[in-house]
C-alpha cells in the first residue's frame, strides 16, 4: 500500500439498516480502503495501516419496522438501552439517556494499562477535544470505554484522564463487567482478550441519525474533519 496516498479521509456511504445489523456486522469485518483501488475485507483485530481516516457512514434509521416499539423510544434508545456504567468520577451514567441522547458522540475502547496503541489513540482524542473547544461538554461528548473494567477502576481512570488533560464532557467509563461487556457488544467493540481491542472511533449524531467510523490512529487533523462533518449534520427536514 502506498503510504503517500494514505493521507485523506475516505468516506463510504451505506444504505439504511437496523442498528443491530450495522454494529454486529462491523464486529465481524472491517473494510480496508485504498485510494484508487477496490475494497477488501479484513478481520476486526487487524486495523488498516497508514495515516488515513477510514470512514464508514451510516443512516441509523431502520429500513423497516421489525417490531412494535413504544412511541417514546427512538431506534437508538431501543438498541443501546440504559445499561449503567461508571465514569472516572465514580458517577453512575445511563448509556443512552446520560451519554448519547441528543448529542454528538465520539466513542472508542481502550484500557489504561495498555502499552501499545491506546495512548496514541487517546492522544488523538485529546487533539479532537482541543479542536472542538466549547462544544465538548455541551453538544459533544467523548466516550472512552475500558475493555478491562475489573482493573480500570474509576480512580485509575481519573489518573489516566489527567494525562490527557480531559475536560468535562470526556468520560472514561468502567463499571460492572457484565454491563461494560453489554455496552461494548452493542458498539461492536467487545473483545475476549483486552489486547485485541479495536483502534476505531465511532462518531455519531444521535439527533440526526448520522454515524461514521474512523481509524483512531489516523492523522488528528483528518479525524477532526470527520467529527466536524458529523457535528455539522442537519436533520433531514432541515437540509
Amino acid at each position: 500500500m502506498n503510504k503517500a496516498k494514505m493521507n485523506k479521509a475516505v468516506v463510504i456511504e451505506f444504505g439504511r439498516s437496523a442498528w443491530n445489523k450495522w454494529f454486529t456486522s462491523w464486529a465481524i469485518a472491517i473494510a480496508v480502503v485504498c485510494l484508487g483501488s477496490s475494497l477488501a475485507a479484513a478481520p476486526a483485530t487487524t486495523p488498516p495501516r497508514g495515516n488515513n481516516a477510514v470512514v464508514f457512514k451510516q443512516d441509523s434509521r431502520p429500513a423497516h419496522q421489525e417490531a412494535a416499539k413504544p412511541a417514546t423510544q427512538s431506534p437508538s434508545q431501543t438498541y443501546f438501552t440504559d445499561v449503567v456504567l461508571v465514569n472516572q468520577n465514580g458517577e453512575k451514567m445511563r448509556f443512552y439517556s446520560d451519554l448519547l441522547h441528543d448529542k454528538v458522540v465520539v466513542i472508542n475502547s481502550f484500557f489504561a494499562t495498555c502499552a501499545g496503541s491506546c495512548l496514541p489513540m487517546n492522544r488523538n482524542l485529546e487533539k479532537v477535544q482541543q479542536a472542538l473547544g466549547d462544544h465538548v461538554g455541551k453538544d459533544v461528548r467523548i466516550i472512552s470505554i475500558s475493555v478491562d473494567p475489573t482493573v480500570d477502576t474509576p480512580a485509575n481512570l481519573k489518573e489516566y484522564a489527567k494525562k490527557l488533560h480531559a475536560r468535562p464532557g470526556w468520560y472514561f467509563l468502567t463499571g460492572e463487567k457484565q454491563n461494560v461487556d453489554f455496552a461494548l457488544k452493542k458498539l461492536g467493540h467487545f473483545v475476549a482478550d483486552k489486547q485485541d481491542h479495536l483502534n476505531i472511533f465511532i462518531i455519531g449524531n444521535e439527533r440526526t441519525g448520522l454515524w461514521k467510523k474512523a481509524f483512531g490512529l489516523a492523522q488528528s487533523d483528518e479525524l477532526v474533519k470527520v467529527v466536524e462533518s458529523v457535528l455539522n449534520d442537519k436533520p433531514a427536514d432541515n437540509k
